[in-house]
């Protein structure tokens, strides 16, 4: 690669916008991009569509929410064959959310296009569901590695005819433990496809990969913009999953907005929450990639028009939404990296209107907050979920003003004004019975006040707890990081108990040194398949013919079966729960026989001819 071929993607101020069909696009492809509100390509965009449809490799540094994924969908849609059967494209991503977020990319810009079939491949999912697709015939393919390599052994994946291969997030692949298993596929698929490199940084692993597998790439760099505006007022409310809806019904009773957008992962929720919502009073709509353009277009009108309140929609169906009303957003499931965190937040506080966003972060997601807020350097202010007094005060001042809207009313009040001096003196109630009464009646079933809350524990004892808790969380911080690194603690247990406050449980897996496994490795496929993320983890023992992991307590039975079914090198891990007690010796790491980053040496890659 030489110097010409490596470029940094930054449009500067006075050129004239780029549209899409300015590279190179056109036709359905144009028409699902103008669906979506996409009007103008981002930098990656703009910079890899062009060498990507002139057939050319292309590695790209970009951060995750820059817009990567319309930069390589949309050249392999302009150049699908849909008469051909066997996959065409093969998109590796590190996780089944990644895979899956690709799949619906792919759906959705593939709209107009007849006939295109697109398969996600991931662990978890039933083979069944996979192999029905795969024989009926599949144009594209977005799977995690480990899935991709298990239909390979099977043979139940042909690869033979592949003419593009995407490598989405390489970076973490390879922290993952997935070295071995992408190489394997890159040797295991035609000479002459074309390959697209995605990622973040450029470490000297992924320098490797792209010298030997890729031919002549064009290196494109985009300098991510992270930094959130100065007039939004961010905070986080640390809450757990369970009890997220009350306190997201809490923060709506006293923080005074004028329009909100909620932003959740999936959109089952959208609709769920959106119904809770209107259930207890509030004006609320979602959208989400299921919903129709039509329908999309009249939930924003009414947005803007002030007929509805509150929109919860995902990360996709936000996009390009631009309404000056909006006062808060919500992140009721905090997103995992900078990019969409500030690309929501950033739908608040337009046109020098000051805004606010708040974000829900449950225990095990302190490290993602503490990510966000070291990428967009700027800190997010922690906040209280608001008392029973904070939200009685303000019914009470909501009552107060109806009382006072309804007695300006001044014909209406007169006519009952008779009616009631009527009642007082047929009844002999005091006018103050009759109007309390008349409150009840108005108010229905529903109190108008909370109940107290529990009386809270002495100063002291909350002191002592407040401290073991910034100790468990910096714990948490640096146990995190050390893993992210690739290395362990000794000290990372907690007495057997998940950092969380959940208890733990050792478990074994038929791998161990002899299979030259390594502690990321067995986070990787175990994260992959049994969906779990890193605080999930305790200690990891690697002894010669086997290896001990400590894994929450409370695993389900349907996720500790995939778990069962999980390979580590190609071997079946066959994990069950460890009889000889809780590991307690000093954690065994796998020594490493290179130090280009590639993980797993043992395996030879097979060749096949094109």
């Amino acid at each position: 690669m030489t110097s010409d071929d490596v470029r940094v993607a930054e449009r500067a101020p006075e050129e004239p916008a780029t549209t899409f069909s300015d590279l190179g696009l056109d036709g359905a492809v144009l028409k699902a991009l103008n669906d979506v509100g996409y009007e103008t390509p981002s930098a990656i965009q703009a910079a890899t569509i062009p060498p990507l449809l002139s057939g050319r490799d292309v590695v790209g540094l970009a951060q995750t929410g820059t817009g990567k994924t319309a930069a390589f969908a949309l050249p392999i849609l302009a150049r699908l064959d849909v008469s051909q059967k066997t996959p065409q494209a093969l998109v590796l991503a590190p996780t089944r959310e990644l895979a899956l977020q690709v799949c619906e990319a792919f759906e959705r810009y593939a709209a107009h296009l007849k006939g295109v079939h697109i398969l996600p491949v991931y662990g978890g999912q039933g083979y069944g569901v996979q192999l029905s697709a795969l024989r009926r015939g599949v144009h594209i393919v977005v799977g995690t590695p480990g899935r991709i390599m298990d239909h390979l052994d099977k043979g139940t994946l042909d690869l033979g005819e592949l003419k593009y291969l995407v490598l989405d997030e390489a970076d973490e692949m390879l922290k993952m433990g997935f070295a071995e298993d992408v190489e394997t596929i890159l040797a295991d698929t035609p000479d002459d496809k074309q390959v697209a490199l995605f990622s973040a940084t450029m470490p000297a692993a992924i320098r490797r990969i792209s010298q030997q597998y890729l031919r002549d790439p064009e290196e494109i760099t985009v300098k991510a913009k992270t930094q959130t505006s100065a007039n939004i007022t961010q905070r986080y409310l640390v809450v757990s999953y369970a009890q997220k809806v009350d306190a997201l019904t809490r923060i709506l009773e006293v923080e005074n907005f004028e329009g909100m957008i909620i932003f959740v992962r999936t959109k089952n929720v959208t609709e769920e929450l959106a119904e809770k919502l209107r259930a207890r009073g509030y004006s609320a709509a979602a959208i989400n990639g299921d919903v129709p353009q039509a329908q999309r277009e009249r939930t924003v009108n009414q947005l803007k028009s002030g007929k509805l309140d509150i929109l919860v929609a995902t990360d996709v169906a936000a996009r390009g939404l631009d309404v000056e009303r909006i006062s808060h957003v919500v992140n009721f499931d905090i997103p995992t990296d900078s990019e969409p965190y500030v690309h929501r937040i950033g739908r608040t506080g337009r046109a020098g209107r000051t805004g606010d966003a708040i974000s829900f972060v449950t225990p095990r997601e302190r490290s993602l907050l503490a990510r966000i807020e070291k990428a967009t350097r700027q800190p997010i202010t922690q906040m209280q979920l608001p008392s029973v007094d904070e939200v009685n005060t303000t019914r009470l001042a909501r009552f107060d003003d109806r009382i006072t809207a309804a007695l300006g009313e001044g014909e209406r009040i007169e006519r009952f004004r008779d009616i009631i001096a009527h009642y007082v003196r047929h009844h002999d109630v005091p006018e103050v019975d009759v109007a309390a009464a008349l409150a009840v009646v108005a108010q229905g079933d529903d109190p108008l006040l909370l109940e107290p809350e529990p009386e809270r524990p002495a100063y002291a004892e909350r002191d002592r707890g407040a401290r073991r808790d910034r100790d468990r969380d910096r714990d948490d911080r640096r146990d995190t990081r050390d893993r992210d690194r690739g290395r362990g603690r000794d000290d990372d247990r907690d007495g057997g108990r998940r950092r969380g406050g959940g208890a733990m449980a050792t478990y074994r897996i038929a791998v161990g040194r002899r299979q030259r496994v390594e502690p990321r490795q067995i986070v990787g496929a175990l994260a992959n398949e049994g969906g779990l993320s890193r605080a999930d983890f305790g200690a990891i023992q690697i002894r010669p013919d086997f290896s001990l992991v400590e894994l929450p307590a409370d695993l389900s039975p349907d996720t500790l079966e995939r778990l069962e079914r999980t390979r580590i090198s190609g071997r079946l891990i066959e994990l069950r729960p460890d009889r000889g007690g809780p590991a307690r010796a000093p954690r065994e790491w796998a020594p490493r026989e290179r130090t280009d980053g590639d993980e797993r040496p043992a395996r030879k890659p097979r060749h096949r001819s094109s």
